[in-house]
């Protein structure tokens, strides 16, 4: 059969698709293999490093916050040092100790303030931390604001003072040590009869009932000192009033304090 000269003939042409060497999945795989490579040479690279960068980079992947941080502190001029931040170390019950007597001594303050009657009284009080505790020390005036002169009897306001401070050092755990000091005035004898000695303890023991009075455990009361003019708080007046004070000292639970 001869075939129409007019028919005109169809060629299909496939086209075949597929990735070849021209498909985007090696660019994925070669993207890994430099990266991988990238980061063997960065861990070569800091493995030839001097110590301080070593842990420079070790301290950035362990706390990176801090390391940020630190280095805005060295762009910023603050600190030169290429150490990394170092976690402050607890407190020793030493320190914690003697954290909280010094607490309870502003604690004690501030409660006194509270009471008017007290006001000029406050201002003859000395508390801070001593070798043996917390010392709260009440000092004489020269027209004797808590005791006349030569007598061992508390005046009125200053024992309400001292039955009030018993009070609050009553909840406390602590032992309580009082002393007695006066200036150096002596009386007639040359020793031999009525001293600063007893006057000063007896002052001291007249302070020691007035605390137990305001509710201080007698129990706790481990000592009463009369010092006489033995440890002078003015040296260059020993006759100066505020030589004469009465001192109440919380001790230390653990007696190794300092």
């Amino acid at each position: 059969m001869s075939q129409d000269k007019n028919e005109s003939i169809i060629v299909k042409k496939v086209i075949k698709k597929g990735g070849g060497h021209h498909g985007g999945a090696w660019k994925v795989a070669y993207s890994d293999f430099v990266t991988s490579m990238m980061a063997l040479f960065i861990v070569l690279w800091v493995l030839a490093q001097d110590k301080p960068v070593i842990q420079a980079v070790a301290g950035y992947f362990q706390n990176p916050v801090a390391y940020d941080a630190k280095i805005k502190k060295l762009k910023n001029g603050l600190s030169s040092s290429t150490e990394l931040p170092k976690k402050k170390p607890a407190a020793s019950p030493k320190i914690l100790e003697k954290e909280n007597l010094q607490k309870m001594g502003k604690d004690i303050v501030k409660e006194l303030k509270k009471e008017k009657e007290f006001k000029a009284l406050i201002n003859k009080m000395e508390v801070q931390i001593v070798k043996e505790g917390l010392r709260i020390e009440l000092i004489d005036s020269k027209k004797g604001l808590f005791f006349r002169v030569g007598t061992n009897k508390l005046k009125k306001k200053p024992e309400k003072l001292m039955e009030r401070i018993g009070g609050l050092i009553s909840k406390l755990p602590n032992n309580v040590i009082v002393e007695g000091h006066t200036d150096s005035r002596p009386y007639k004898g040359k020793g031999l009869g009525y001293t600063n000695f007893e006057l000063s303890t007896e002052r001291a023991n007249s302070a020691r009932r007035a605390l137990i009075k305001g509710g201080l455990n007698s129990k706790k009361i481990k000592e009463v000192r009369g010092y006489a003019d033995r440890i002078l708080k003015d040296k260059k007046h020993p006759l100066s009033a505020i030589n004469r004070r009465i001192s109440i000292i919380l001790e230390y639970l653990n007696k190794d304090k300092k």
